[in-house]
């Protein structure tokens, strides 16, 4: 038998319709990601990407050195929305952010043992006053820093929801801007097609193939036409294939080309992805509240 919220969770992470995420489930005995294959092979789910990251609270930010040659990204989060919004916990989110860029730690449990800025105490000793005097339980999950013999640029995005942060070995301000917006809208997960790795790249093959046999063709006319869509597919999730956003006649590629640039490295924060949320029922918790 398979559960409403199962099916539920498909129609999420596909956008199909919740007869055919039904139907799908129970011809693969309730696996969702054999689920989610059959529905892209047939042209019912609506996108590629997977959209099951729950959002949880709090702040992403980063921190860019004066001479542009270090920057940081951190995520800080926190239990309710309300959090991200106090001044004290946005000051230490991005003091936080400014001592990864001075001290360098090699991981967060490094950073909380570093020397909180302008103080004697240790990060971790600031982060526990702080969840005492806002009362809330906070917590850093992850950082990134950059050092660049370049340029090192950031941008913040939806206060405090999506970060960037992009080391570029050659490149001025402004394209160093413009590429942290296009990795803030376009949310690109590798650099170039080189860096896609081979089985996630055969199994979109078999996925491209299986939708153009569905289609009526023969096996011989799929093959091409995978060539055809694999391109797609790499436009989706390599920033250099990616389309400009702000022109859609320039491909990421040629514009930073253009500009005679060489991006290194990015890192994309987008605040709580990745953390499941467990779903509360508001009407109950206030119940619970007045009794």
């Amino acid at each position: 038998m398979i559960s409403a919220n199962l099916v539920k969770e498909l129609r999420e992470k596909t956008g199909a319709g919740m007869m055919d995420c039904k139907k799908v489930l129970t011809e693969t005995n309730g696996d969702m990601e054999k689920a989610a294959e059959l529905l892209r092979e047939r042209g019912i789910a609506k996108a590629a990407k997977k959209s099951d990251r729950v959002a949880a609270e709090g702040l992403v930010t980063v921190y860019i050195a004066e001479n542009k040659k270090v920057g940081s990204i951190v995520e800080v989060n926190a239990e309710t929305d309300f959090v991200a919004k106090n001044e004290e916990f946005k000051e230490f989110v991005n003091t936080t952010a400014k001592v990864i860029v001075e001290s360098n730690p090699a991981d967060v449990e490094a950073l909380l043992n570093t020397k909180y800025a302008n103080s004697d105490k240790t990060v971790s000793e600031v982060l526990t006053e702080k969840i005492a005097t806002i009362g809330e339980h906070m917590s850093i999950r992850r950082f990134a820093r950059f050092e660049s013999n370049g340029l090192v640029e950031g941008y913040v995005h939806g206060d405090g929801r999506i970060a960037v942060l992009v080391d570029f070995e050659k490149g001025e301000t402004d394209l160093a801007k413009d590429i942290c917006m296009q990795i803030t809208a376009a949310n690109p997960e590798y650099m170039e097609r080189s860096e896609v790795p081979e089985d996630r790249t055969k199994k979109e093959m078999e996925i491209l193939k299986a939708q153009a046999m569905n289609e009526g063709k023969p096996a011989e006319i799929a093959e091409k036409m995978v060539q055809g869509r694999i391109g797609k597919f790499y436009s989706e999730i390599c920033l250099v294939d990616q389309v400009f956003v702000k022109d859609s006649n320039v491909k990421v590629a040629d514009l930073i080309a253009s500009k005679d640039a060489k991006l290194n490295r990015f890192v994309r924060f987008e605040r709580g992805e990745g953390i499941e949320k467990a779903e509360e029922n508001f009407a109950e918790e206030v119940m619970k509240q007045l009794q």
